[in-house]
C-alpha cells in the first residue's frame, strides 16, 4: 500500500497500516522538494503551533480525541506524550524531539518503507490502494490533478504562522508567569505561560500599528478565504478594534504579580516552544505582516521591547477538498475509489484532527486490504463525529459552504439525561451541569470506542 505525504496524517496512516500487518510505502517529497513552511526533512514536522491543545477528556472535545487516539495506538499521541513541554491545560510538545521520534519509529518499523520523492500528479495506475495525506501544503502538480479529476474550481486557503521569541530577551520585570485561572496542565505546571500586559493606551497604539503596518499580499488573495480558527492578528483587528482584546489578547483569569491591583486591558501570552524552555511562541499571533514591521510592532508590547525573534511570522497556502461532495464514508474519492484522503486536505483543522483522520484512513485502508469492510467509529465518539461531519454531516451536503472544522461537542450527539441535581439534592448550577454533561459524553464515547475497536 502507499501513503503520500509525511506530515502528521500521513505518518499516522502509515503507522496504522503497518501495525495492522500490511506493508506500506510512505512517500515524502522533502528534502527533494521543499515547502514554504517546513524547515527540516523530518516526518510530522510541526509548522505552526507546538500545541495539541487541551488534554482533558472529561471537559474538552479535543482532549477526548486525544484519549480515543491513545486507545487506538496513535504514533502521534505516543510521541507527543513522550516529548511534552509545560503548557497549562494543553498538551504541547518539543517540536524537534517530537518529529525526530516519529521519524525514527517509522524508519524502524519492518513493514514501513520511506521513499523521499515527490508524487507529481495522480498516483500511478498500478497503485491500487493509496492514502493521500498531502495536507495543507499539497504540491501544485497534485492539486491541479485533483482539480481536474473532481471538477472542482478551487482547493486553497491561507494559514498564518506565529513568531517565536528567545526567552532570555523577555523582560520579566514587566511580564510574569501564570496559566489562565492558574490551571495546571498534564505536567503539573500552573504557570506555563508568560504574560505581557497592556493598558488601554498601549493597546490602542498597538491596534493602530497593526492596522497601518505593511502586509504580504498575493495576486489571488481576494479569491482565497482564511479559516477563522487561524486568522492573522491584523485581519482580526480589521474586524473591530476590540476583537483581539476578546480573542487571543483577553486578560481574564490573570493577575499581574508586579501590580496585582491593576487589571490589564489586554494581555499577550507566550507559550513554551521547546523542551529546553529557551524558545516561546506568541499565542494566537499568526500574522501576514512583513518581517521588518513585525519586529517594530511586536516590540511595542510591554516586556518584549528587546525581544529577539528565533522566527518571524509568515503565510503558507492550505488546501482542502469539498469532502461532503467528493468523499464517501470511508474517505475514498468517489471519482477514483482506489484513493483515500486523510488529514487537513479533507477539511479538518488542527494537528490532532489531521492525525485523527490519518489514523482512520490508515485503518480503513488496511481493513479493506485484509478483506474486511471498513466501519467508521460510532457517531458518539469524537473520531466518529469528526469523520461524520466531513463526509456527510454538513448541512448543505457540501454544495458551497463547507469549511474546515475543529472537533467540538456540537458534532457529538447530546446527552439528554445529565443530572440536574447534586448528591445533596440541590439543583446544579448551569456551569456544573455543563461539566457533568461533558464528562458523560466522554464516558459514553470511550465505552463505545472500546466496543468498536474490539
Amino acid at each position: 500500500m502507499h501513503v503520500i505525504g509525511g506530515g502528521l496524517a500521513g505518518s499516522e496512516a502509515a503507522w496504522q497500516i503497518a501495525e495492522a500487518g500490511v506493508p506500506v510505502v510512505l512517500h515524502e517529497m522533502r528534502p527533494v522538494r521543499g515547502t514554504d513552511a517546513h524547515q527540516t526533512d523530518r516526518l510530522a514536522e510541526l509548522v505552526c503551533s507546538n500545541s495539541f491543545r487541551a488534554d482533558d477528556w472529561t471537559g474538552n472535545a479535543v482532549g477526548l480525541l486525544h484519549a480515543e487516539m491513545r486507545r487506538l495506538g496513535s504514533i502521534i499521541l505516543s510521541c507527543g506524550d513522550a516529548h511534552q513541554v509545560p503548557a497549562g491545560g494543553a498538551l504541547a510538545v518539543d517540536r524537534d524531539g517530537f518529529a525526530q521520534a516519529v521519524t525514527e519509529r517509522l524508519e524502524a518499523h519492518p513493514l514501513v518503507t520511506i521513499a523521499r520523492e515527490e508524487v507529481a500528479g495522480l498516483p500511478p495506475a498500478e497503485w491500487d490502494s493509496v492514502v493521500v495525506a498531502t495536507g495543507p501544503l499539497t504540491s501544485p502538480a497534485l492539486s491541479e490533478a485533483i482539480l481536474k479529476l473532481t471538477g472542482e474550481g478551487e482547493l486553497s486557503f491561507f494559514d498564518a504562522i506565529a513568531p517565536i521569541i528567545h526567552l532570555d530577551s523577555v523582560d520579566m520585570g514587566k511580564a510574569w508567569r501564570q496559566s489562565r485561572y492558574d490551571k495546571e496542565g498534564p505536567g503539573g505546571d500552573a504557570a506555563a505561560y508568560i504574560n505581557c500586559p497592556m493598558d488601554k493606551d498601549q493597546y490602542e497604539a498597538f491596534i493602530d500599528a497593526l492596522l497601518g503596518g505593511p502586509k504580504s499580499e498575493f495576486k489571488d488573495w481576494e479569491h482565497v478565504p482564511y479559516f477563522d480558527g487561524c486568522l492573522p492578528i491584523e485581519v482580526m483587528a480589521e474586524r473591530g478594534r476590540e476583537t483581539l482584546r476578546h480573542g487571543p489578547m483577553k486578560p481574564v483569569g490573570l493577575t499581574n504579580e508586579h501590580d496585582p491591583q491593576t487589571k490589564a486591558w489586554a494581555v499577550v501570552q507566550l507559550r513554551q516552544d521547546n523542551a529546553l524552555g529557551t524558545l516561546w511562541n506568541m499565542v494566537g499571533f499568526q500574522t501576514k505582516l512583513k518581517h521588518g514591521a513585525q519586529t517594530d510592532i511586536f516590540r511595542m508590547i510591554p516586556g518584549l521591547e528587546k525581544a529577539v525573534f528565533a522566527r518571524l511570522g509568515g503565510l503558507h497556502r492550505n488546501t482542502f477538498l469539498n469532502s461532503p461532495k467528493l468523499l464517501d464514508g470511508s474517505l475514498r474519492l468517489k471519482a477514483d475509489p482506489r484513493m483515500r484522503f486523510a488529514g487537513q486536505v479533507t477539511g479538518v483543522e488542527g494537528y490532532v484532527e489531521s492525525a485523527a483522520i490519518g489514523l482512520l484512513a490508515g485503518r480503513f485502508a488496511a481493513a479493506e486490504r485484509l478483506g474486511r469492510a471498513p466501519a467508521p467509529p460510532p457517531p458518539t465518539t469524537a473520531l466518529g463525529a469528526l469523520i461524520g461531519h466531513i463526509t456527510g454531516g454538513h448541512l448543505d451536503g457540501g454544495k458551497g459552504s463547507f469549511q474546515p472544522m475543529n472537533i467540538n461537542y456540537g458534532l457529538l450527539p447530546p446527552i439528554e439525561d445529565a443530572p440536574r441535581h447534586g448528591e445533596d439534592g440541590k439543583r446544579l448550577p448551569h456551569k456544573e451541569r455543563g461539566r457533568a454533561k461533558k464528562r458523560l459524553v466522554g464516558e459514553r464515547a470511550l465505552a463505545d470506542l472500546d466496543v468498536w475497536a474490539g
